[in-house]
């Protein structure tokens, strides 16, 4: 039974899934502390090995099957894999039809830093394959979009979120949170908004609101809706519709309004509004020809 995947992870596998008789791996280019690829492969994939990280991934199509912990596992599509660091696995597919996931691997130090009160230790989750949307939408934070680089924002956030679903899954009891500090979270969400041009760094927001980061991406996120990240991406790209109405060349746009350069602009203005840039410009020229 194939569960409801996220369809831009579906349609972000590119190469790797153009073709039956393919075969691959695909490496993102890396974030400190975590390394993100998709692969597709048929057979056997890898002999038995371990890593010094944390093994996340989603599985996306066909049965991908493993050895761990003394047990043959299987994970199907929407399906999450999750390994403990140091942990002897293989991997292969389960049928004739091969497989294709995406993986990433997390230094352990990144996920000791984000823990809530109450933990001590790394967690463990005992069960390797899990369903769980929430948990799902997280991952797909870093594996819808291969070709990124991770803002540091990002990573902030989707560290504190991974953080809390390995924990919830570890079956551990956490101690309350306190509540969110509404002020705190004002200020940095103005100044996202002031400062959506430019460079926003979780230093900055640290000494802006008192906040270590990973508390304020679980705060922001609380009282926001969203995290951090979100809404400067989300700022920058109303700066960049504000362009394209008042006229502004599309080359020129992506640099005015914070982008790394256009393709990135071209793919966060997709994934927002389900068109391009390009194609917003005509519309708009449209309207106002009309």
């Amino acid at each position: 039974m194939e569960m409801l995947l996220d369809e831009q992870m579906l349609d972000g596998l590119g190469r790797l899934c153009d073709g039956a008789s393919e075969i691959g791996i695909e490496v993102a280019p890396q974030a400190l502390g975590i390394e993100r690829i998709g692969a597709r492969f048929f057979g056997n994939g890898y002999a038995p090995h371990r890593h010094d990280t944390y093994s996340l991934g989603v599985t996306l199509r066909g049965v991908q099957t493993f050895a761990y912990r003394g047990a043959r596992r299987a994970s199907l599509p929407g399906q999450i894999i999750v390994l403990h660091p140091d942990e002897l696995h293989d991997g292969a597919a389960g049928t004739d039809d091969g497989l294709s996931y995406r993986m990433l691997y997390l230094e352990p130090a990144l996920l000791q830093a984000a823990l809530p009160r109450g933990f001590a230790h790394l967690p463990f989750v005992r069960d390797p394959v899990l369903t769980d949307p929430d948990f799902r939408q997280t991952l797909a934070l870093l594996l819808n979009d291969l070709d990124s680089e991770v803002e540091v924002l990002q990573r902030d956030a989707f560290i504190a979120a991974t953080a809390d679903a390995l924990c919830r899954h570890s079956g551990l009891p956490t101690q309350r949170r306190t509540s969110a500090d509404a002020r705190a979270i004002n200020r940095v969400r103005e100044y996202i908004r002031e400062n959506a041009a430019s460079s926003v760094s979780s230093d900055e927001l640290e000494t802006l609101s008192g906040l270590d980061r990973f508390s304020l991406a679980r705060q922001f996120r609380a009282l926001c809706g969203t995290s951090p990240h979100r809404y400067l991406t989300m700022r920058r790209l109303d700066l960049a519709r504000a362009q394209i109405g008042a006229g502004m060349p599309l080359a020129e746009v992506a640099a005015a309004s914070g982008f790394a350069d256009q393709s990135h602009l071209n793919r966060q203005f997709k994934k927002a509004f389900g068109m391009t840039p390009g194609a917003w410009s005509r519309m708009i020229i449209a309207k106002s020809a009309s």
